[in-house]
């Protein structure tokens, strides 16, 4: 696996995910640099053709690295119903459609698992997070939380399918628990961990 100690002053978020981007941008405050966005440069989503969470997340990263001349963080993640064949998986957001109705697509993970004769509702929640650098070096880590798929959707405290996950051990979905305590168990902060090890070491307590 790479490893690159992070000794940059700026770091450009590479996603046009606003619920991300504030994610994100918690997970790195303690780092003292500059922390910027896509939103800043105006630059346009790229196409995001890979077959995994980690190819996606690498392409964005370079993609915006390529745009902007500095080093940028990305973030592909997903959730995986078992029921349903781990689907949406990588498509994920694109089952919100471009307007980005997570409702919607909450629903539809609804309407299939109920055809399922014997469900047993097992679902998680990947991230893979990647740093790209304008000489092209990159470090790429993923992230996993397990849980169940709850019905109906319960929360407005997360974003896209928060509402209907509940991770193992708790009652509560993501959206309805407090921002910084989901932080500290979600998906992203087991990635944000990893990459803390191989990229940003002076931030381990």
């Amino acid at each position: 696996m790479n490893e690159r100690i992070f000794k940059d002053k700026k770091l450009v978020i590479a996603s046009h995910n606003k619920g991300k981007i504030i994610e994100i941008k918690a997970l790195l405050a303690p780092l003292n640099i500059e922390i910027l966005s896509v939103y800043d440069f105006h630059i346009e989503e790229p196409e995001e053709n890979g077959a995994t969470f980690e190819e996606n997340a690498l392409i964005k990263s370079t993609f915006v690295t390529q745009k902007t001349g500095l080093p940028s963080i990305s973030d592909d993640s997903g959730i995986c119903f078992s029921d349903i064949n781990n689907e949406p998986g990588i498509y994920s957001a694109r089952w919100a459609g471009s307007n980005k109705d997570f409702d919607s697509a909450m629903h539809k993970v609804n309407t299939a698992i109920k055809k399922v004769r014997r469900p047993n509702y097992d679902c998680f929640f990947i991230c893979s997070l990647s740093i790209s650098w304008p000489d092209k070096f990159d470090v790429t880590v993923s992230g996993k939380v397990h849980g169940k798929f709850s019905w109906p959707p319960k929360g407005n405290k997360g974003f896209g399918y928060d509402p209907i996950f509940k991770p193992l051990g708790y009652d509560l979905t993501f959206a309805e628990m407090d921002p910084n305590f989901k932080h500290k168990i979600s998906h992203r902060s087991i990635a944000f961990n990893k990459l803390i090890n191989l990229c940003f070491p002076d931030l381990k307590c």
